[in-house]
């Protein structure tokens, strides 16, 4: 007797553990042990028998026994195989993560499964001869983030498009007020917070107007008729925008007026008030870093004001919102903002004073009254020298460093509120 198609639903282990209040008994209940036998006998013998394993594969599987008179091609039977044996390792490996939790290994289980499906092939990788895909990952409808956003208009994502969007989604996600970020190379160039977005994205882009030609643009709110036309402006660029929803009048605009019309990507979030992931990976040679997302917000009443003078209730506005932006700016980073709006980025310098040097710089003439963020503590005084000398009137960072005293004397020196906030924020 053969089996010429054998279809099987495996226990819903996954979404039973995913319940809140689930317990050990219940979620063993749900691990399946006649189908994934099953489902594996079927893929073994897939020369004679078409495994079926979800719904999606419904549709080839019977347009295939229409053309071939009730049967199915070798060629689908064995995908149908591959991806089975796929749908199994991918139900054991759940098991096994679930089980490792429950006697105790932690956050960092001795063996870590974790299973990625590939979302899309893209043309190249961060250079032309690099290859390059995007892969889901297990808790990709979950968050939010910009692999499942709806594309709406323009040419296919690169691999450099998709790393700017995410960076660019990261920053916004952080502000509840209407907020815009500007990204060049992984890097804010301009990041504002307005009563509107539309007030938010015109600041956001006069932070750099030259760095922002050509960025990708993060919007933490539907993107309207009123920021559409802020984007249509003579003289701007854009790749892609990525925003929670774009409302069809802005659509309509972002899509027939600018000069770049038909290339930029414009990409639909969706709800964007879900939580952020608590994990991220990253691979070296030979393995993979784990650790905690640097996501969090840190407790301002840990915050130490440790100056002579105490900010503002405006310079404390201000520097809430420079350090929630520093932690998104490669380190050595230091951001100047003024009025919650970037108006100069030092990233990714060996010695910290260059970055101060490259934020100043980048400021220019609206740098007086301006608040600093640092991502670490000032291994010396020279950095505060130059705030001072620069108009900088209130500075945040983490502290810890065995020069602190020189910093804070410097500061005391010239009249600068300075806080200590515990936390460090390098991104590398």
């Amino acid at each position: 007797l053969t089996f010429e198609l054998v279809c099987v639903n495996l226990y819903p282990f996954e979404a039973t553990i995913a319940k809140p209040d689930v317990t050990a008994a219940q979620a063993i209940e749900k691990i399946d042990i006649g189908g994934p036998s099953l489902v594996r006998a079927a893929a073994k013998n897939h020369k004679f028998t078409a495994i079926v394993t979800n719904k999606e594969q419904f549709a080839p599987v019977l347009e295939s026994m229409k053309a071939n008179d009730g049967a199915t091609t070798f060629e689908l039977r064995r995908q149908l195989a591959a991806e089975a044996f796929n749908h199994t390792a991918k139900y054991d490996r759940a098991i096994a993560n679930w089980f490792s939790k429950e006697v105790g290994e932690g956050d960092f289980p001795q063996t870590l499964g974790v299973t990625f499906e590939r979302s899309a092939t893209l043309r190249y990788g961060e250079n032309p001869h690099q290859k390059a895909a995007v892969y889901a990952g297990p808790n990709v409808d979950k968050v939010p983030n910009i692999i499942r956003a709806k594309q709406l208009n323009g040419k296919e994502l690169s691999y450099n498009n998709l790393m700017d969007l995410d960076a660019a989604l990261g920053i916004v996600l952080r502000s509840k007020n209407p907020a815009c970020s500007v990204i060049k190379h992984n890097n804010p160039c301009g990041a504002a917070e307005g009563t509107t977005l539309a007030e938010a994205c015109e600041r956001a882009m006069a932070g750099d107007p030259l760095s922002a030609f050509g960025s990708v643009l993060g919007m933490n709110r539907v993107c309207d008729e009123a920021t559409a036309k802020v984007l249509c402006e003579p003289g701007l660029f854009v790749e892609a925008i990525v925003a929670e929803d774009f409302e069809p009048k802005a659509l309509e605009l972002l899509t027939t007026v600018p000069k770049w019309r038909n290339n930029v990507r414009l990409m639909a979030a969706g709800d964007l008030s879900r939580p952020q992931s608590d994990w991220t990976w990253r691979c070296i040679e030979g393995g993979m870093l784990v650790q905690n997302a640097d996501v969090h917000d840190d407790p301002e009443d840990q915050w130490q004001v440790i100056t002579k003078a105490a900010p503002t209730e405006k310079q404390l506005d201000d520097l809430r919102f420079a350090w929630n932006l520093c932690r998104f700016v490669k380190s050595n980073a230091i951001v100047l903002c003024k009025d919650r709006m970037l108006l100069g980025a030092g990233a990714g310098q060996m010695s910290r004073v260059d970055s101060v040097k490259i934020s100043i710089e980048k400021a220019g003439d609206r740098i007086e009254g301006a608040v600093l963020a640092s991502d670490a503590f000032f291994p010396f005084a020279d950095s505060i020298e130059l705030a001072h000398a620069n108009g900088i009137t209130a500075l945040i960072q983490p502290g810890g460093s065995k020069r602190d005293q020189e910093v804070i004397d410097a500061c005391d020196k010239y009249g600068i509120a300075m806080i200590f906030t515990g936390y460090r924020h390098f991104r590398h």
